[in-house]
Order: C-alpha cells, then sequence, then structure tokens
C-alpha cells in the first residue's frame, strides 16, 4: 500500500464496530433481525400499519444505546485518532445510528441511515435531538403537529443520508476501508467498487469475511477493538 500524507481516506464502518460496546449487530445469528422482523419495524409500511409498535422498537433501542455501560471502545476512539492525526481528509461514513464515533471526539461523519438520539417530523422535516421515548400522541417541538415525530432512521426503502457526498469523496480518496459491516445491505455493499473504480486502495477490517470481500485488495481479520487500532497505527507509522 503506497500512501501519502496527502492522500485523503474514507472509511465505512457498520455494527461491527460497535458490537464490542455491547450493541446488537443486526444479521448475526443472534443478532437484531433474529428477534423481530425488519418489515414490522424498519420500513416505512411497518410504521403504517402500528406505529406504536415502531416507537417501542427504537424506545428499547434507545434505552439500550443510552446505558452507562456502552461506551466508544478502542477502534472508535483508534479512527478518531487517525482524522485528528492524519494531515489529509478523512472522512467517516456510518451505518451506525449509534453515537458512538461522536463520543469517541470523531468530527467529520456521515450518519447516512440517520442517528437514534434525533427524531424527525413528517409534517415539518424539522429535525430535533431527542434522548427519551417518542410516543405516537407526541407533539412537534417545532410545528405543534401530534403523531408526527418518528425516529430519524432510515428504513428500508428509503433514501440513504448525504448519498452525493459520499460519492465525491469515493471518488477522490486513496484509500477506502471498510469495517464491521456484512456486505449485503446496499448502496454501502456498492461503496468498495465505486472505491476501486476510482483508484483506490481497498481494505476490509471484519471478524469474517463479508460479501463483497474478494472486491478487496487487502484484509484483516479480527475484533474491531484489535484490527483497527493496529492497521491506525500502520498508517500513522507512514507519516
Amino acid at each position: 500500500m503506497r500512501l501519502l500524507s496527502t492522500s485523503p481516506i474514507v472509511v465505512l464502518t457498520g455494527a461491527g464496530i460497535s458490537r464490542e460496546s455491547g450493541l446488537h449487530t443486526f444479521r448475526d445469528a443472534d443478532g437484531i433481525w433474529a428477534q423481530v422482523r425488519l418489515e414490522d419495524v424498519a420500513t416505512p409500511e411497518g410504521y403504517a400499519r402500528d406505529p406504536a409498535r415502531v416507537q417501542a422498537f427504537y424506545n428499547a433501542r434507545r434505552h439500550g444505546l443510552n446505558d452507562p455501560g456502552v461506551v466508544p471502545n478502542a477502534a472508535h476512539f483508534a479512527l478518531a485518532n487517525l482524522e485528528r492525526l492524519w494531515p489529509a481528509d478523512v472522512l467517516v461514513v456510518t451505518q451506525n445510528i449509534d453515537d458512538l464515533h461522536e463520543r469517541a471526539g470523531q468530527q467529520r461523519l456521515i450518519h447516512m441511515h440517520g442517528e437514534l438520539l434525533k427524531a424527525f417530523c413528517t409534517q415539518c422535516r424539522v429535525v430535533e435531538r431527542c434522548t427519551s421515548d417518542l410516543s405516537v400522541t407526541d407533539a412537534c417541538p417545532n410545528c405543534g403537529a401530534v403523531g408526527t415525530l418518528r425516529p430519524d432512521v432510515v428504513w428500508f426503502g428509503e433514501m440513504p443520508y448525504q448519498m452525493e457526498r459520499i460519492y465525491e469523496a469515493l471518488a477522490a480518496c486513496d484509500l477506502f476501508v471498510s469495517i464491521g459491516t456484512s456486505g449485503n445491505v446496499y448502496p454501502a455493499a456498492g461503496f468498495v467498487a465505486e472505491a476501486r473504480a476510482n483508484g483506490a486502495h481497498t481494505v476490509e477490517l471484519n471478524l469474517e469475511p463479508s460479501e463483497g470481500a474478494t472486491l478487496f485488495a487487502e484484509s484483516v481479520l479480527g475484533p474491531a477493538t484489535e484490527v483497527v487500532p493496529g492497521f491506525v497505527n500502520e498508517l500513522l507509522a507512514l507519516l
């Protein structure tokens, strides 16, 4: 891998980076989608059928994220350190809706699937911080409409956030790193091919090979708290 200190870096993170912080992944045998049907709680249609059930699902996840025992791990801190020390741009694009990257100090960050600790009003389109439960009887603090607040989370069938900015970064980066993602949810699963097509070196850091593992030029397998800090240290040693 030949990188210069002027080489921009894009990092994609998935649920695997937060697993060692105590948050469940989605597609493991004991993951979230083994416990509940995604069609019921993570689609606009599911929300239309039973908004109270969807609110309860995300309320429970919000409680889990607010647990004092859930904190950023060594992988989160390593990426924040990379951003702080690498002379060129480092952009983290996360599929995660938790705030662990922010708590570790990450500044340049895109939550392509939204944020659990924010609420979105379907009436006035305003996004508000939300750290407590949401209910179908809540009124929007901005417009006053009742029953219009939903989690600011991108559901299946909806367009992820800031896609234009993400593709611009993929076109400009010299290194693309994917961390802790299954590689079977699009459009994120297609980022490695996009980066490769634009000449970037591609690296997968994962507990096990993703579905798109063969698309990466380099792969390092192991727990995120081990392989991510190790890889970041290798990058910083190039300076």
